[in-house]
């Protein structure tokens, strides 16, 4: 392009105008202000993401500063020794903890003078560095191993949730003013044991595979056991859903007739997807429950509830797939001598099969993190304190799933339930990520270019 002036402008007389010559590369008012327009939009596009990040950003800081702690725990390491005399007069007494809690006491006593420490409590009040569950924990080791009886063990006893919350940085001395269960005396010995390397902090491997625990010790509560309930209604779900979101998605798509009534079936379809999750829990809760009678707050239950939550989605990925594969391909299947089924099966569905695990990967990924539907059929309500026996019962008996439990945990009083559900809330989006990356993968992996 050359900088070429336009000619002079002259009136009906024949005598150029004054007016003055503009370069074609000079910027008119409207271009000006048109370039403007679109800065000013590309700088709103930069702000809005960076706002979006900024609350992305902020939000997995409160998940990760909040939930991190669930994965540690503090524990109080005791040599006990195992007197076969004492042991059997706990097991003769009715209240078989209060023996046990004693044989706990003189041993920790006992390693309180061997550290230099002096603890001028009672026994009682040393008690409330443990947590309520230690007992047990003691009483259930011996009698698995009843061989080890005669000889001193060292134990790793569960802290209690306020020690616990005071090595984390939860629980401040000046928090204490009101609390029964714990004092400023209790907190100095806390430090001493630490020093002496009798309380340590470390790794909480319970928290993923154990089970919850009531109120009295919330030191103890894990999420294993709602990890295998989630896990035996994403089987249901999957082994439903699937099978019947492809059937119809082909049926509807290939064979169906374009009439009044399919018409009606696609609109209720794309109506299903937008309807709320609470009213497939409802309808669970009438059909499922009260009127087929199935095990409340079973998984096989929930599965169910959350096939007919899950199916509008697949349905309509499913056919959204198939849609995209080019009609070229078909009418080539059938120019050879293919029939309809085989086209579609041998030709077409290959092809679309990476939409489809997508659109089921993504609606097992949105059926996981449900919590409404399950509210309704009692998975809440259920304290999951055992694992099942065996597959049937982990379809049949009741149980909890990871989004139901971290529910139960968040309207708990005492501050470790609250954080052991900012750390459900982590393992829920590792396993949400895990689901969106396996997606990704098995796109990438069977995508076809034609």
């Amino acid at each position: 392009m050359t900088d070429t002036a336009l000619p002079p402008q002259s009136d009906n007389s024949g005598v150029p105008s004054p007016r003055r010559f503009k370069s074609l590369l000079e910027l008119d008012p409207l271009t000006k202000k048109r370039n403007a327009a679109e800065a000013r939009f590309r700088v709103y596009g930069i702000v809005a993401v960076a706002f979006g990040l900024f609350f992305v950003v902020a939000l997995l800081w409160a998940i990760l500063s909040s939930g991190l702690g669930a994965f540690s725990q503090t524990f109080l390491k005791v040599d006990i020794p195992l007197v076969q005399t004492q042991i059997d007069a706990a097991e003769k007494s009715v209240v078989k903890t209060s023996k046990y809690k004693a044989i706990i006491d003189e041993a920790f006593a006992r390693e309180l003078a061997d550290a230099g420490i002096n603890a001028d409590m009672k026994p009682k009040d040393l008690r409330k560095l443990f947590s309520s569950g230690a007992a047990a924990t003691v009483r259930n080791f011996i009698l698995a191993h009843p061989d080890r009886i005669g000889s001193t063990v060292s134990f790793d006893l569960i802290a209690s949730s306020r020690v616990d919350g005071y090595m984390k940085g939860r629980v401040k001395r000046e928090d204490l003013a009101e609390d029964k269960n714990l004092d400023a005396v209790h907190l100095d010995l806390a430090d001493q044991l630490e020093k002496a390397g009798i309380l340590e902090k470390r790794f909480n491997l319970a928290f993923i595979t154990g089970t919850d625990a009531s109120d009295s010790r919330p030191e103890q509560a894990g999420i294993g056991a709602s990890m295998i309930g989630s896990l035996f209604m994403m089987m249901v779900v999957l082994f439903l859903s699937l099978p019947i979101g492809v059937a119809a998605s082909i049926y509807l798509e290939e064979f169906a007739p374009q009439n009044r009534f399919t018409d009606l079936i696609e609109v209720n379809i794309s109506n299903l997807a937008a309807v709320p999750s609470i009213v497939f829990g409802i309808l669970g809760l009438a059909v499922f429950i009260q009127f087929m009678h199935l095990p409340q707050s079973a998984p096989l239950v929930g599965g169910l509830v959350l096939t007919l939550m899950t199916l509008p989605t697949i349905i309509i990925s499913t056919r959204a797939s198939l849609k995209a594969v080019p009609p070229s391909i078909r009418d080539a299947a059938l120019g050879i001598g293919a029939s309809k089924m085989q086209s579609i099966f041998h030709h077409v569905l290959p092809l679309a099969m990476p939409g489809i695990l997508t659109g089921t990967i993504i609606g097992l990924a949105q059926a996981l993190g449900e919590t409404a539907p399950l509210l309704l059929i009692g998975m809440v309500g259920f304290i999951a304190s055992n694992f099942p026996d065996g597959v049937a019962a982990g379809f049949l008996s009741p149980n909890s799933a990871m989004p139901a439990q971290i529910y139960e945990w968040a309207k708990r009083a005492d501050p470790a339930f609250y954080e052991r559900a900012w750390g459900g809330i982590i393992v829920l989006l590792l396993f949400l990520m895990t689901m969106n990356i396996i997606a990704i993968i098995l796109r990438r992996r069977f995508e076809r270019r034609w």
